[in-house]
């Protein structure tokens, strides 16, 4: 017993000494609270002594975990790299986030950074918080840090380029991105995000190479296909565009947007059957319903059906009335039944529905579906011949660009005549 108690007044203030001294050394009153546990720790083990007690088994404990266990764990963590202020001060910002108390939670890590500036955890907890109150330009430097602490933090690259191209600055942005997909290759927002931009740049057969090159990674992803869909949309080459379509809708059943492209595809090639079955796969949707009842009400009236495209596009106007009469009044296909087509008296006072209803469809979707839209009145007039024509050439997208591309001169000089 009394050999016990030398060897723990020994190893306890040995232990009490050295992080005494590493407090001084390193500036860092984080120690206090340590010392102070250990400082209670060692007062039990006198009043055991001293007053020739033995303490119930909760307090041996406490005394032992106090005294040594406590300060032993902090030891070796030091050892292994890490310090007691990152850990104190990383716990305490977690925890006040956890609270919702950003503020405090900002307070300890930026006191963290300024300290040791080489604590990684900490510049990238920071730069998480800037980025939830919307300082992204703050959020872009400590993710630099973090990068620059963790070359192999590529999710904190990645966060770097998002929020250059959420600040419009798309050519750094885009320079990263390649950067990041040469070191690895098979990250998906990266090759999605690259995507984009260059799509957004109008440089779709680029864009075809980004989603191309990631489809080894991830051939079933179907965020992938769905987007190759819409780059070979933008190139004209609507063979290609509706594979990518077919197997997004088959690796996501409730993309509508595909499906409703691939009925404007079907509607290119005058497969009016097939544009009909699938425009009628999206009318549950309520962004595309309004559009999908307009598209059926056209192909009803290229079939002769004029009771049923009645009945569609007062639907259709039902759903989106000022979207829907606009672009009714700007289609001669509906001159014949105009008279008969329900058009609301107070037009003008209706609210902007189809705003509120078109808020999930991207840039990138509301491009490749207006493209689409423009390519079938453009398409409207040519013969069953040409497009088999077209069909027959798929592989040449340069000629058959510039085929539409004149067809679309040719129909906007009608237009204006």
């Amino acid at each position: 017993m009394i050999m016990e108690q030398f060897i723990f007044i020994v190893f306890s203030f040995a232990i009490f000494v050295y992080m005494f001294f590493k407090m001084i050394k390193n500036n860092d009153t984080s120690y206090v609270v340590i010392l102070v546990l250990e400082a209670l720790g060692i007062a039990l083990n006198f009043m055991e002594v001293l007053f020739n007690i033995k303490l119930n088994m909760l307090m041996s404990i406490l005394k032992y975990i106090f005294s040594i266990i406590l300060p032993l764990i902090i030891i070796i963590m030091e050892m292994r790299g890490y310090s007691l202020i990152e850990l104190t001060n990383l716990t305490k910002a977690r925890f006040y986030l956890m609270l919702g108390n950003d503020k405090r939670a900002k307070q300890s890590l930026i006191s963290l950074v300024t300290k040791r500036p080489e604590c990684y955890q900490a510049h990238l907890l920071l730069a998480q918080v800037y980025e939830k109150e919307g300082g992204m330009r703050k959020a872009i430097d400590e993710y630099v840090q973090s990068v620059d602490l963790n070359k192999k933090d590529y999710d904190s690259y990645y966060k770097v380029t998002e929020l250059l191209s959420n600040l419009d600055r798309k050519e750094e942005a885009s320079e990263m991105l390649v950067n990041l997909l040469d070191k690895k290759p098979d990250m998906l927002q990266a090759s999605l995000l690259l995507g984009d931009i260059l799509i957004d740049k109008e440089m779709y057969k680029e864009a075809v190479n980004v989603y191309q090159d990631a489809l080894k990674y991830h051939p079933t992803s179907y965020e992938l296909n769905y987007d190759l869909g819409m780059a070979y949309t933008l190139l004209n080459d609507f063979q290609s565009a509706k594979m990518y379509y077919e197997k997004a809708a088959e690796f996501n059943s409730l993309l509508y947007n595909a499906k409703y492209s691939l009925a404007e595809i079907a509607l290119i090639y005058k497969e009016l059957d097939e544009a009909e079955k699938r425009f009628l796969e999206v009318i549950d949707d309520e962004e595309l319903s309004a559009d999908a009842y307009f598209e059926l009400a056209k192909i009803s009236l290229i079939k002769g059906d004029k009771e049923t495209a009645i009945r569609y596009i007062n639907t259709a106007i039902d759903i989106n009335p000022k979207k829907i009469v606009e672009k009714v009044r700007n289609d001669v296909a509906f001159i014949p039944i105009f008279a008969k087509i329900s058009i609301p008296f107070n037009l003008e006072e209706e609210p902007e529905e189809e705003n509120k209803k078109e808020k999930k469809l991207t840039k990138k979707e509301k491009k490749a579906k207006e493209h689409l839209e423009d390519m079938f009145e453009i398409t409207r007039n040519l013969s069953y011949q040409d497009i088999r024509l077209l069909r027959k050439n798929v592989a040449n997208r340069d000629s058959i660009q510039i085929n539409f591309e004149s067809m679309e001169k040719e129909n906007q000089k009608e237009i204006e005549e």
